[in-house]
């Protein structure tokens, strides 16, 4: 069967950054799932089920010989890996995903400024080759600083917050105004390396042989 393949069911550059930096190359294929569609009043299993559908919908795909990558088509017989995930944030009760709207966004930075909220991740890693999926959540208490309005009018123009799920990015500006973390850090990235790592384990591969395998450093 051999040492799998990895896929990342996400167009996230923080999240393929991330698996690059712990010495994993994953090949990016984005889901293409109607976000929108899943509602939930509950921040973790919301996460959990926008995961597992991302990810299943490239497994599907993949094990049906429909999914249109260059590189996955190079690759013929291989076990693989697929790692779907989804942030949120929770902030005074109110779930939140990507702001919709440079006003959405500096609403949002005013409710969260000198505030606190809980950066939820769901994981999901299906396994073809054993033919298992198995799904977890990783929550992150992030503090924020007390952010005068000239400079959140000043990070919402960066466009920057449009493009994260709590409307910061921990890696870029966003890192300014982050006081505390209680949790993992990776975790407010977008995906938990930790909790991969034990995920990883409960499917019976040991990382070591994940950062050797087919010929990938």
């Amino acid at each position: 069967m051999g040492i799998p393949y990895i896929i990342l069911a996400s167009a996230s550059p923080a999240r393929r950054r991330l698996l690059q930096s712990a010495g994993l190359e994953p090949i990016v294929c984005p889901s293409d799932i109607d976000e929108s569609q899943i509602q939930s009043n509950n921040p973790a299993e919301l996460v959990q089920t926008l995961a597992k559908l991302k990810a299943e919908s490239i497994a599907e795909k993949l094990l049906s010989g429909n999914l249109k990558n260059s590189e996955v088509e190079k690759i013929a017989s291989a076990a693989w890996l697929v790692i779907g995930c989804d942030s949120v944030l929770l902030v005074k009760g109110e779930i939140h995903g990507k702001p919709n709207s440079a006003a959405e966004a500096l609403a949002r930075w005013q409710k969260m400024s000198g505030s606190f909220g809980d950066l939820y991740t769901g994981h999901t890693i299906i396994d073809t080759a054993k033919n298992k999926i198995i799904t977890r959540t990783k929550v992150t208490r992030v503090y924020f600083a007390k952010v005068s309005e000239r400079e959140i009018e000043a990070y919402v123009a960066t466009g920057e917050p449009l493009r994260c799920a709590g409307c910061f990015a921990l890696e870029g500006r966003g890192g300014l105004f982050v006081e505390k973390l209680e949790g993992c850090h990776t975790n407010v990235i977008g995906l938990s390396l930790p909790l991969l790592r034990q995920m990883l384990d409960e499917l019976g591969y040991n990382i070591a042989d994940l950062w050797t395998s087919n010929g990938r450093k």
